[in-house]
């Protein structure tokens, strides 16, 4: 099975797939990520197979074909699940791909079928990732530079600018990428410090987009190099 820098490299965002269902013990081993995924406060991310109607009819025509199965990104109604809900839904995107399965984010071109999961009345459905077996390669997307998103340079430790090459690799909304990654040094101890923050868009999502930015910088870099400030 592949590792995780190696499903940074070989992800792309996929919106057609084939109709082939998921084998249940891929499916035993994504539920078992997502439960431990669950255990930070505030979030109820649940798994849906073979159901059609999310990503099928008006909102969803000519965008994504084929997606029968998906991830529904449900968690407490606060400010600050956004970013927790881009981190560890990255963590599932991620470990799909070492599974041989595709994704896809998707924040608005999609039928919320209610029934299809639960949610308490204090949680809301943020997006969903779509999932299955592509029928289609994906595309390289353009993406910034790392002097654009970073302060990385020839004076920064290698792990740094690791990281940041695996942070320009995550997906965002519209590939807006509006993340920044400085690094900070040492801060009163041995271990160097990671300011991680995000940027404006009148599209909105920056959160949710820094948290899987951020997932792949830990990565890219290895957690145990650094501290986040």
């Amino acid at each position: 099975m592949m590792t995780l820098k190696e499903a940074i490299e070989s992800r792309h965002s996929i919106r057609r797939y084939i109709s082939k269902p998921i084998p249940q013990e891929t499916v035993d081993t994504l539920n078992a990520k997502i439960r431990e995924c669950n255990l930070t406060e505030g979030l109820h991310i649940q798994l849906v197979t073979n159901e059609p109607k999310a990503f099928s009819g008006r909102m969803a025509y000519g965008v994504f074909q084929g997606v029968s199965n998906y991830f529904a990104m449900v968690a407490s109604k606060s400010e600050d699940m956004s970013e927790s809900i881009g981190y560890h839904g990255e963590q599932l995107v991620l470990l799909a791909q070492t599974l041989g399965l595709n994704t896809c984010w998707v924040g608005l071109t999609f039928n919320n079928i209610k029934e299809a999961y639960q949610m308490e009345s204090d949680a809301k459905l943020y997006c969903m990732i779509a999932l299955g077996y592509g029928n289609e390669p994906g595309r390289n997307l353009k993406r910034k530079t790392a002097a654009q998103v970073s302060n990385a340079d020839a004076t920064t430790p290698e792990w740094f600018n690791n990281g940041v090459a695996a942070a320009l690799k995550a997906p965002t909304a519209v590939n807006q990428q509006k993340f920044h990654f400085q690094y900070l040094g040492p801060d009163g101890s041995n271990i160097p410090k990671v300011k991680a923050d995000k940027g404006f868009s009148l599209l909105g999502y920056t959160k949710m987009d820094l948290g899987i930015a951020k997932l792949h910088f830990e990565i890219g870099a290895g957690k145990d190099n650094f501290e986040w400030k």
